[in-house]
């Protein structure tokens, strides 16, 4: 039988969170379940002798902190964090605010470290751990009308990548988890914040994807609920991957990238390989 772990998850009010939030019960887990909204958050996740909700906003340092503490009162450790929580600003980035990109970097990126800073010490203390952040295939690949979103998911995975060498020596894991298209609210009022239409030159694209992205909203192919287990699984494993890609939609797109930074590697090897200070010459100078 697995040992109980101590699991804290951002994001725990609706979506993917709650999901994981009932997975790691399921699992015999104790769980401490954050969200902005204490009501909305315990409405979502229900009651467990084994479950705290807790606030935390995850762009305040000091929310973090407090929160990290207050799990620790309650449970003694935390083996496994869920950076989970996310917004959308989505649109063309001639189009967002400056202050849309502040706040997508903010949540997204930002509101990660926040959590993470505040958990490590714990993690340390306990020599074990598991950092687990939700990425997204704009982590992997940049999209039209995703340009903020997927700076904020390439600097998670820069830093996560970063981090992985930083606390291996201490028993912490971390992971990267590249999810697909999944039934989440992520495209809701609640979570997707569009760009105001203000360049002529792009209205009739900018039609197309609005269009499209309010289409997905309700009809992506992913379960969060088998997701939310696959993450179960991962947390058990004795060398949990450093990146998840999750589902089949996800794997292509990530195929996809591969593919093309092969071919450009390929296609300027020369080029690339020529760089090289000429030593004889640089002597001679």
């Amino acid at each position: 039988m697995t040992e109980k772990k101590v699991w804290f998850i951002t994001g725990a009010g609706r979506g993917l969170g709650v999901e994981v939030v009932k997975a790691a019960l399921d699992a015999g887990n104790a769980v401490a379940a954050t969200g902005r909204n204490t009501d909305a958050v315990a409405k979502a996740v229900g009651k467990a002798d084994d479950l705290v909700v807790v606030k935390l906003d995850v762009t305040s340092r000091a929310d973090a902190e407090s929160a990290v503490q207050a799990v620790v009162d309650r449970f003694g450790r935390i083996d496994a964090l869920v950076n989970n929580a996310a917004t959308f600003e989505a649109g063309y980035f001639e189009e967002l605010t400056p202050e849309q990109v502040v706040r997508q970097l903010t949540t997204t990126l930002l509101g990660p470290m926040n959590v993470t800073r505040a958990v490590l010490p714990v993690m340390r203390r306990q020599r074990h751990g598991h950092v687990i952040s939700i990425s997204s295939t704009a982590g992997l690949l940049g999209f039209e009308f995703c340009s903020a979103y997927a700076a904020s998911k390439f600097g998670l995975e820069g830093w996560m990548e970063s981090l992985q060498p930083e606390v291996a020596p201490f028993g912490i894991h971390t992971t990267v988890v590249n999810p697909g298209f999944f039934r989440t609210e992520l495209l809701t009022k609640e979570s997707v914040t569009y760009a105001e239409p203000s360049i002529d030159d792009y209205a009739e694209r900018r039609a197309k994807q609005l269009d499209w992205w309010k289409a997905q909203s309700g009809n992506q192919p992913g379960d969060p609920a088998k997701l939310a287990k696959a993450l179960m699984a991962i947390a058990d494993a004795e060398e949990p991957p450093r990146r998840f890609i999750a589902g089949a939609d996800a794997i292509a797109l990530a195929e996809q990238k591969v593919a093309t930074l092969q071919a450009d590697i390929d296609a300027y090897r020369d080029l690339s390989s020529s760089l090289a200070i000429d030593l004889e010459h640089a002597r001679e100078r």
